[in-house]
């Protein structure tokens, strides 16, 4: 593996990533060999604080902390830990005997490596596009932070995620599709603007599809199509993208617009792709975003895209730990 490789000193966009190519080479060097680098975190402790519930980024980023060999503390905050009062200037007489800025401090006294989950929390369209929470981590803490998932963005899915397509993909510069797909409740715009930020940073060619109400913030849209009929978008597909999210337009901000089930990924839509692999972040409403018949098919690629995760958290954990040496 060349050694010379990108170091960063916080992870939140694919803009800390640096070159997506050198990227990505040496994350699949890394699952060649994931044990290599074990040393490179001895006596280094990575905090993980959950503002959120998580499955497969609580167990792939403390998998590839173990793979570093670095120790792990894993903070609950709404299970185990004092309720944190978030706003300065708030005259603390509720429920919430301790404060973020006198938290945040103490538990990057503690470690050397900080992951923050925090997600939208559709209060104020302001403050979760500002990334209150994350940053107050990175302007406090004292040590790298990298996101577990933001108000915003969810970097090492997307990561993840561009890994899975380089894998599998048959083409030099494949068709990539994401769809929006209904869901009983209201979703963030993370995962979707994520994977378009980072789609934005590759030749793919990127199409975004879903029912009208549920545009993105042009920021993350980029130069991707914006297709509203979901059945030509789809149309010679090499990768279908499924995820549902919120609308974030005006007052809209925050609500579901649609339920119409005619937007689940099915056999029919499946049918006018090339062939496409599917690909969802998890957790997934089966029949809902998709049918059991195209999550279960030969083309499904949830599993090995969520095993990247792994690999994408090794190689940002990696990086950081190098920083640390600067």
């Amino acid at each position: 593996m060349n050694d010379k490789t990108e170091k960063m000193r916080n992870f939140i966009s694919v803009k800390d990533i640096g070159n997506l190519d050198n990227a990505v080479k040496e994350a699949l060097e890394i699952k060649a060999d994931r044990y290599r680098f074990c040393e490179l975190g001895r006596n280094k402790t990575l905090m993980m604080v959950f503002f959120n519930s998580s499955l497969r980024t609580r167990l792939s980023t403390q998998k590839a902390a173990l793979n570093l060999g670095m120790n792990v503390i894993v903070l609950d905050i709404n299970q185990g830990a004092w309720k944190l009062e978030t706003e300065r200037g708030v005259i603390m007489d509720g429920d919430k005997p301790e404060h973020i800025l006198e938290a945040i401090p103490v538990m990057g006294s503690y470690c050397d490596v900080i992951g923050v989950r925090s997600f939208a929390r559709f209060e104020s369209k302001k403050d979760d596009y500002d990334e209150v929470i994350l940053n107050q981590f990175i302007k406090h803490s004292g040590r790298p932070v990298f996101s577990m998932e933001a108000a915003t963005r969810h970097p090492l899915q997307s990561f993840a995620d561009l890994i899975t397509i380089e894998e599998h993909k048959t083409k030099a510069c494949p068709k990539v599709v994401m769809t929006w797909a209904p869901h009983p409740k209201a979703l963030p715009q993370a995962v979707p603007n994520s994977f378009a930020e980072w789609m934005n940073a590759t030749d793919y060619e990127f199409v975004i599809t879903h029912p009208k109400g549920y545009e993105l913030d042009p920021e993350f849209v980029g130069n991707a199509r914006v297709e509203y009929d979901q059945m030509k978008a789809f149309e010679g597909a090499d990768f279908i993208y499924a995820k549902n999210w919120s609308a974030y337009t005006g007052d809209n901000y925050g609500k579901i617009l649609s339920t119409d089930r005619s937007w689940t990924v099915s056999e029919r839509q499946m049918a006018v792709t090339d062939n496409a692999f599917f690909m969802h972040c998890l957790p997934v409403r089966r029949n809902m975003i998709v049918t059991d018949d195209v999550i279960e098919a030969p083309t499904s690629l949830i599993i090995p895209e969520a095993a990247n995760r792994e690999i994408s958290a090794t190689v940002v954990l990696k990086r950081l730990l190098e920083g640390l040496s600067d």
